[in-house]
């Protein structure tokens, strides 16, 4: 029988036990190993059936035994040193409050998905594991973050297969109550809420769950509410779900919405102010709108607020492709804003234009997110270094006129959250070498250059951790592989095969992640006879376990499933590779420290970052990746292995996957498997151990988000806030002004002639260490010297003479402006580099309150004429 109505009865606690409410409730017994303990102590079979959820397990514990645990002294005394430990995490002083004041008071991180653990399914893949991972350092390192995302009632999916290994996709409903959440109220109790206007006088309500991850509020939007239609209620039904107009009221109740939310938690609870506001990818962008509109209700003009909400916005990209990201009809966004919709004190127009793609291939008609993120921050990143050239090659159309090396995109190279990610054991072993107190502060907030204490851990003790790491993912597999198959129709008497599924002697290589086209799920599966003789071969066998989930609309992605489902299916190859369905935290939590290698081979440079392969390098797995995202930055032959890319010109993808699978091959034979399987006179693969320790040791410290959060508050978070706190409203107004009258005066800026002191040079030859004499003369129209700067640009130059590697010196005004209005400017520059050089003249816009030079987008240099009249050295 069905039930007609469903809620949830919650347990209720003796009186010694009610810590165990507030540890279960506080999320950081996802990554604190003693929390997790004393939950699986309190009933170690339903611990394991709970799917190891605090949550659940005390919703499940019977009454008598939480009476008995209520008179254990043993326990309680446990309980009383968690619980101890878990407030004084919460209280005392953390790293960021031992840094200067100047730091920002509170910062909020805006992302459209969260993985910070099972238990709370709200997240597809590496972009909420990375904003979960976030918010878990921030948590560590004290920083007063408030993360700001959506409750999807679904999730993202669960994956099964079905007896053909096509994916299925399964969407279980969530119940907030069940969830690790409180729902934030008001004084009188009732649900606080927040509203969006939406066309036809309708609105869009939402609810604002509250999760708490360390010392760090996640504020999670709900729109199944009762006083919603139900189309509204639905806003927040799945992750990256629906049509157009579904993931754009999705985008606006995070953006809008979530602002909203915070200043209702800020008030709620005296939580400081955020004065920095972070958008994790473009789906946020709409935050800068929401915050234009406060301002202009406080007296502000579009302009001048624009200005104030650019200072202390921090915009994060993570595509490396046009295609992954958001672009919504002109039209659709024109409906639900104005008048009769949502911000209606804003001008549409300036809302569109603000999407508006204005450069050169751009669509007119479409309003694109990433571009809204970018003009609405004053601070913008990629996140590694290859991404971060791929992201200003990538927008370089929105500062027409510089180099792409100029635009203003940085980079903060991706981390991941050492204690949610390090096995035990290998924490363990740490903590005997050096001590669990500085264990803890290496894996959460980092600062070292690498970690000395692996080189005195004896071989044999790296050795024996690795097999019984390996050994406890042969069994995680079969058990796993046996659900999967159980699910797909098979019956008992056709499984026993599955026992003898994986050897834990065996090297093992690990594939899991999302399964979009440039990943490549499929390259082992180029030369099928060669990948046979790598799993069989009768002295260096290898297996592989691999994972991933295609999206439910990508079609493509599913044939690449079915087609590596359908090899593992085989005979005589099903017990060295398996494909493991419904890929998660959970499974990856034991995948990474199970393996030996963790495969990565993407079509370089699509992988912005891939965060994988820095969660199995923390547990001393091998990585043997294309050079692309971090591994571009950090691969050294001392701890991993760089695919070859066949990325030439005339290459076609055909080709291209053909050669470097082709690659692929050859480095497992002839290198990783020899090494792994080869002893030395210890009876140990000495060589392989010494990679291990040279992983652990040297990549270990630099793949924390410790580290990089700390680089986020350095180099962007801390800019920013001093950026809003000088952005006052005269200041704003200041600023909006002079960038409107530099605008509309720019045409009359140019460069006019230019001389050198051609005494010092010969017609195409000078020496080392000569220093030209400048003199440049420059219109500047109806502006003057103090809002501009005018620049020698030089370096060596090319066969077509672009400049490379350039060194920026600033030129002086000479006296005042000629009868003709013209300026003259002068300064040296010094040939401080042998072969090929040049040098070119041009003028910026400069203010105090400008974050960059090529913030306008506006350059002056000089006429074709002039550079055809000033010869070599003007090259």
């Amino acid at each position: 029988m069905k039930a007609i109505r469903r809620f949830t009865v919650r347990p209720v606690l003796p009186d010694p036990l009610r810590p165990l409410s507030d540890l279960a409730r506080n999320l950081r017994w996802s990554w604190h190993a003693e929390t997790r303990d004393l939950f699986q102590s309190v009933d170690p079979e339903r611990w394991a059936a709970s799917g190891r959820d605090p949550v659940r397990l005390l919703g499940s514990v019977p009454p008598a035994r939480l009476a008995g645990l209520a008179e254990d002294r043993r326990f309680l005394r446990r309980l009383a040193s968690v619980a101890g430990d878990l407030h004084d995490y919460m209280t005392g002083d953390r790293w960021y409050q031992a840094q200067p004041e100047e730091l920002p008071a509170a910062v909020a991180y805006f992302s459209p998905e969260f993985g910070i653990t099972a238990a709370l399914p709200q997240y597809s893949g590496g972009l909420g594991i990375l904003a979960g991972d976030h918010l878990k350092a921030a948590s560590d390192l004290g920083v007063p973050l408030i993360g700001v995302g959506l409750l999807y009632r679904h999730g993202y999916f669960r994956q099964t297969l079905s007896r053909d290994g096509w994916q299925q996709e399964h969407y279980p409903v969530l119940d907030p109550n069940e969830l690790p959440l409180v729902l934030l109220e008001e004084p009188d109790g009732t649900p606080a809420q927040v509203a969006l206007a939406l066309p036809g006088g309708k609105q869009l309500r939402a609810r604002i769950w509250l999760a708490q991850v360390g010392r760090v509020p996640l504020l999670m939007l709900d729109s199944d509410v009762e006083e919603n239609d139900l189309g509204e209620r639905g806003v927040t039904d799945r992750l990256y779900g629906g049509g157009s107009e579904h993931r754009l009221l999705q985008e606006m109740l995070l953006g809008i919405g979530g602002v909203r939310a915070v200043r209702t938690y800020c008030r709620l609870t005296g939580h400081p102010a955020p004065e920095v506001f972070h958008t994790n990818e473009g789906h946020a962008g709409f935050l800068g709108l929401e915050r234009i509109a406060e301002l202009c209700a406080a007296g502000s003009d579009f302009d001048a607020a624009l200005e104030a909400v650019r200072s202390g916005t921090v915009f994060t990209t993570h595509t490396p492709v046009p295609a992954g990201i958001d672009r919504f009809d002109r039209e659709l966004v024109a409906r639900h804003f104005g008048p009769d919709a949502e911000l209606p004190r804003l001008d549409v127009g300036r809302v569109l234009k603000l999407g508006m793609e204005t450069y050169p291939g751009g669509e007119p008609n479409l309003f694109n997110m990433a571009v809204m993120g970018l003009r609405l921050a004053q601070r913008a990143n990629g996140v590694s270094l290859l991404h971060g050239n791929v992201s200003r090659e990538m927008f370089s159309g929105l500062w027409p006129g510089f180099d792409a090396d100029e635009v203003p995109i940085t980079s903060v190279t991706n981390g991941v959250h050492a204690p949610t990610w390090v096995a035990p054991e290998v924490f363990r072993l740490g903590a005997r070498q050096i001590g669990v107190q500085r264990a803890e502060d290496a894996l959460t907030v980092g600062g070292s250059d690498r970690w000395d204490a692996v080189a005195d851990i004896p071989d044999q003790e790296i050795w024996e951790l690795r097999r019984g790491l390996r050994e406890q993912l042969v069994t995680e597999v079969r058990e796993r592989l046996r659900a999967s198959w159980r699910q797909r129709g098979a019956g008992t008497a056709e499984l026993g095969w599955i026992d003898g599924v994986l050897d834990p002697d065996v090297l093992t290589i690990g594939f899991a992640r999302r399964v979009p086209s440039y990943k490549r799920l499929t390259l082992m599966l180029r030369d099928r006879d060669r990948l046979m003789d790598l799993l069989l071969h009768s002295e260096r066998p290898v297996q592989i376990v691999v994972a991933g989930k295609a999206h439910p609309a990508d079609d493509g992605g599913k044939r690449l499933v079915q087609e590596l489902v359908r090899f593992a299916d085989d005979p005589r190859v099903r017990h060295r590779l398996v494909f493991l369905p419904d890929y998660g935290m959970a499974m990856a939590q034991k995948l990474y420290p199970g393996c030996d290698i963790w495969l990565n081979n993407p079509l370089r440079p699509l992988e912005a970052c891939g965060t994988s392969g820095m969660k199995a390098a923390l547990n001393g797995c091998l990585n043997l990746s294309v050079l692309d995202g971090w591994w571009d930055e950090w691969f050294q032959p001392d701890f991993g292995w760089a695919i070859p890319t066949a990325d030439g010109v005339g290459t076609d993808p055909d080709r291209r996957d053909d050669i470097e699978a082709a690659a692929l091959y050859d480095l497992l034979e002839q290198r990783v498997t020899p090494r792994f399987y080869e002893r030395g006179r210890s009876g140990l693969p000495d060589r392989w151990i010494e990679m291990v320790r040279q992983t652990l040791s040297l990549l270990g410290p630099k793949v924390l988000a410790g580290r990089m959060v700390r680089e986020y508050v350095e180099r962007l978070y801390t800019p920013a806030a001093l950026a809003h706190r000088s952005m006052g409203p005269d200041a704003a107004r200041e600023l909006a002004e002079w960038k409107a009258r530099v605008r509309a005066a720019w045409p009359g800026v140019t460069v006019d002639h230019v001389e050198t002191s051609v005494s010092a040079v010969s017609a195409a030859l000078a020496e080392l260490g000569t220093t030209l004499g400048l003199r440049v003369r420059v219109g500047l129209g109806d502006l003057g010297p103090d809002d501009v700067e005018v620049q020698v640009v030089s370096g060596r130059v090319d066969e077509e003479d672009r400049i490379g590697d350039a060194t920026v010196v600033p030129l002086k005004p000479v006296g005042s402006p000629g009868e003709d209005g013209r300026w003259v400017y002068e300064g040296a520059l010094s040939l401080d580099r042998t072969g090929p050089f040049g040098y070119t003249v041009r003028i910026l816009p400069a203010h105090r309150l400008l974050a960059s030079s090529a913030e306008l987008g506006l350059v002056a240099g000089p006429s074709e004429e002039l550079v055809e009249a000033a010869g070599l050295l003007m090259r």
